[in-house]
């Protein structure tokens, strides 16, 4: 087998049921539906009496329930009887190629791997190789621990993002594997489209895979001699959990006077991820708008517009503004502004000189004027739609963010650090990625 410690990559034991059945077996991330149990109450009657990955997980709609602790206890009591009674079948050592369809007819495809934890770091600035690209909470970690600490297994929802134009990691594997039979093949529960999976585990594939690594590491080495190999799209407090994780049980394993090569043998040390191109055609971005409350909306405007340097225009209507905003040909940042004043609804485009991200020049902005005007409050809204609609009332503006520029994430994080949290989603709710594949972890 080939080594992948250069890249911070580790192959993977993967486990899987004996017989899948998808629909039943596979559900969505579980820090997606925060607010609708009704959703998860449904992944309960999908799953019925059958072995689900439902019940290795925790949904974050229930984290903060009285009954949390009980469920965890439950959850790592599943795991053990999942792995004792033969649910799964015999560990399969490789990585996964998938082909996710979402039930909005976009396909993207993926390459399930293991990574080293400490090539990771959330901190702003880090010259790690796989870094944040939104603010950590810490605060949202330490919940989180009691879920991953001492589990006997583990399940992916990570995604991180490769900037690979040639779509040589990812793609090109798939083309390798893809004339071979997949492991897995089926329908999503509640519409969410259909998944298939091929293990990559020949050496000529997994030749490849080294190869691709190699020149998307290359592409991603600073003059400092730092590499920026991946940067985490979703689940990123999932993965600086899984880091804090190890961090303590390395302490442990130190204090036990373990090695070095039996530190990097832990199964701890490393999480289940999937990596995503960031040029799929299947992977949208959608930037997330925002709202503001209670403060002088045309002063704001103004203000903004100082800071960032930029050139304030009337638009007829909203709709020509959102057409401007979006325009994906004219050079710069551009914003728009939709607020009501004296009965009259205002459309105002800020055109700037900004080539970084548009979310990270704009949100510190936001945060100096806010912090200088009591009582002004900030939401964050999904769809250029609703923050029109929002900022058509008085007494509130709606700021729409131009679409996410894709050929300028890793050069944006590299230079800024972590952008400002609630700036993109990566496609809709229903397409966040399903848990299928898993892992031993704690013994």
């Amino acid at each position: 087998m080939k080594s992948f410690d250069l890249f911070g990559v580790a192959i993977p034991e993967i486990l899987l049921p004996e017989h899948i059945d998808l629909a039943s077996w596979s559900v969505i991330a579980c820090d997606q539906y925060t607010q609708d149990r009704a959703y998860w109450k449904r992944a309960a009657s999908a799953a019925g009496e059958k072995p689900s990955a439902l019940n290795l997980i925790l949904p974050e709609v229930y984290l903060n329930d009285a009954d949390s602790e009980q469920r965890i206890a439950d959850i790592k009591k599943t795991m053990q009887r999942y792995l004792a009674d033969g649910v799964f079948a015999p560990a399969k050592r490789g990585f996964m190629y998938i082909e996710r369809t979402t039930a909005y007819g976009r396909t993207r495809k993926g390459l399930v791997l293991a990574v080293d934890l400490e090539t990771y770091e959330w901190k702003p600035f880090s010259k790690a190789l796989i870094r944040a690209t939104e603010a950590t909470v810490p605060e949202r970690i330490p919940p989180r621990m009691k879920i991953r600490t001492g589990a006997p297994l583990e399940l992916p929802h990570i995604m991180l993002l490769a900037d690979d134009a040639s779509d040589a990691l990812v793609g090109g594997t798939g083309s390798l594997v893809r004339k071979n039979a997949p492991v897995y093949d089926g329908d999503l529960q509640q519409n969410s489209g259909h998944i298939t999976g091929w293990l990559v585990d020949s050496d000529a594939v997994l030749g490849h895979v080294q190869e691709a690594l190699q020149a998307v590491a290359k592409k991603g080495t600073a003059s400092d001699g730092s590499t920026f190999l991946f940067a985490v799209g979703d689940g990123n407090h999932s993965l600086a959990t899984a880091k804090a994780v190890w961090d303590e049980h390395k302490k442990q394993l130190l204090a036990q006077g373990a090695t070095e090569a039996e530190l990097a043998a832990n199964p701890v040390r490393y999480a289940l991820v999937e990596v995503v191109n960031i040029y799929d055609a299947g992977l949208t971005f959608e930037p997330i708008h925002r709202v503001v409350f209670g403060s002088d909306m045309e002063a704001l405007t103004k203000a903004v517009a100082e800071k960032l340097g930029g050139t304030l225009t009337e638009c007829a209507d909203t709709a020509a503004l959102e057409k401007a905003v979006a325009d994906k040909t004219a050079p710069g940042a551009r914003y728009g502004f939709v607020f009501t004043k004296d009965g009259t609804t205002r459309s105002v485009l800020l055109q700037t000189a900004v080539t970084d991200l548009a979310i990270a020049a704009l949100q510190p902005a936001l945060d100096e004027y806010l912090a200088q005007h009591t009582g002004a409050e900030i939401d964050y809204i999904h769809g250029s739609e609703e923050t029109v609609q929002l900022g058509s009332k008085e007494g509130q503006l709606g700021i729409l963010l131009p679409p996410i520029a894709k050929d300028s994430f890793f050069a944006t994080i590299n230079a800024r650090g972590p952008l400002p949290r609630k700036s993109f989603s990566m496609g809709e709710a229903s397409e966040k990625r399903f848990y299928v594949e898993a892992r031993k972890l704690f013994d």
